[in-house]
């Protein structure tokens, strides 16, 4: 009875559920993005596991859960772009942001994330005596330029610089306060999840860079080329406008590649701003929320995306807009010559209908004279018969009525080709109307 895919939907909102951690618990995160090698994801995963002996996810598997041999717990995702490795291990001492969810990893798997590694953070949950020594003194632990840090969850407190430390992984400091059961591992998962979203969305600030200098150049030849275009001498080059119009154009929609990149960080700012509010924030004094630092830093750099490609749009509309104003233009300039040269045909037409008529006057009177020659020849051949005719006299006589049947022959003729001629006629004079 159930549709094919009804157990695959219904499951996916418990696809990927929150670690369950219970006391201290200490935790390495990392995002891999290799945009040029997907298959990479899958690849480390599986040489993970292989190296580690847990056993691997299963063929098309999107995320796994495993716990490992070595101690350590490891919870793998892959998403559309990236792919993440989250190492949990429970925490007994207090050697806060060391190599402990990771021991037992060999090095030779971190090699293979050389040149893809977006993300490396480490995140201590400390609870329990050693919460309250540690929220005490958050900067023993954490040495950045400027300390965020805030209330959340109503139980509990998150210190972070936003920095990266000499040895390369970002540092989050969750104190345990009165965490309800599975708070803390929400809890973390939302602030790797913030570091990581942030990171995917600010992939688009280097392309926007890059993209506002080729903007600057092609507005600059945007606006000379529409300053020859209102020069008094332009109809002269309106060809050559045209071509420099469409290589704009061109120049243009090759940077519309970056069309992917703009909308998932716009969808990856949406998430990082939504993971922030689930943290329920509320200030200690002295330092800023994590809500306020991304509002100063984060927020401007997705203002320069947004900036940099309404912009794009809008100078491609007013491309747009230039090559159209530049065919009208050209348009009316043929419309312009097509006229002329219609009216120069009806000219020519004209001159030889004239032309037309005064041929038919000599015509009448070759005509008349060649059957009159032809007339008299035959009255002289009668005449040497001994028929009583005057050759002259009967040639003078047919003079008349042959230049009439000549010229009546004539009309009747050319009214017969007027007749056939007439609906071009009509058209041409239309299409003259028409263009003036």
């Amino acid at each position: 009875m159930d549709h094919p895919l009804r157990a695959t939907l219904a499951g996916e909102l418990h696809a990927r559920p929150f670690l369950r951690l219970s006391g201290s618990a200490s935790m390495t995160h990392y995002a891999v993005y290799n945009d040029g090698n997907p298959a990479i994801h899958e690849t480390l995963v599986h040489v993970l596991c292989r190296e580690t002996g847990i056993e691997p996810p299963a063929e098309g598997a999107t995320h796994c859960s495993v716990q490992s041999p070595c101690g350590w717990h490891l919870k793998w995702e892959r998403h559309t772009e990236f792919s993440t490795f989250t190492f949990v291990a429970p925490r007994n001492d207090q050697g806060w942001f060391d190599d402990l969810a990771i021991r037992g990893i060999p090095a030779g798997w971190f090699r293979q994330l050389d040149g893809m590694l977006l993300v490396a953070a480490r995140l201590e949950l400390v609870s329990g005596d050693s919460a309250r020594a540690t929220c005490g003194a958050p900067r023993d632990w954490i040495g950045g330029p400027i300390l965020a840090g805030s209330k959340v969850l109503g139980g509990g407190k998150v210190f972070c610089d936003w920095s990266v430390p000499p040895d390369g992984l970002m540092r989050f400091l969750v104190i345990d306060e009165d965490f309800r059961e599975e708070q803390g591992g929400r809890l973390l998962q939302r602030l790797y999840e913030i570091e990581t979203y942030r990171m995917m969305a600010l992939l688009a600030l280097p392309v926007a860079r890059r993209m506002a200098r080729d903007l600057d150049d092609i507005h600059a030849a945007l606006q000379t080329l529409m300053r020859r275009m209102d020069a008094a001498d332009a109809n002269h080059n309106d060809a050559e406008l045209l071509v420099s119009l469409t290589h704009l154009a061109v120049r243009v929609e090759a940077l519309s590649g970056s069309v992917g990149r703009f909308s998932a960080s716009r969808a990856y700012e949406k998430l990082v701003l939504a993971r922030i509010q689930e943290l329920r924030e509320e200030r200690i004094e002295g330092m800023p929320t994590m809500a306020e630092f991304m509002e100063r830093r984060f927020a401007p750099a997705m203002e320069t995306c947004r900036t940099v490609w309404a912009r794009h749009d809008q100078i491609a509309d007013r491309i747009a807009r230039a090559v159209d104003l530049l065919r009208t233009r050209v348009n009316l300039a043929q419309e312009k010559d097509v006229t002329r040269l219609l009216a120069g045909m009806e000219r020519t037409a004209r001159n030889q209908l004239h032309l037309q008529h005064a041929v038919e006057g000599l015509s009448v009177a070759a005509i008349s004279y060649y059957v009159l020659s032809l007339t008299a020849a035959a009255f002289k051949a009668l005449h040497v018969l001994w028929l009583p005719v005057e050759p002259e006299l009967a040639e003078g006589l047919l003079i008349l009525p042959v230049v009439a049947a000549v010229i009546g022959i004539t009309r009747r003729t050319r009214r017969r080709l007027q007749r056939a001629d007439e609906p071009a006629d009509v058209t041409l004079r239309r299409a003259v109307e028409l263009n003036s």
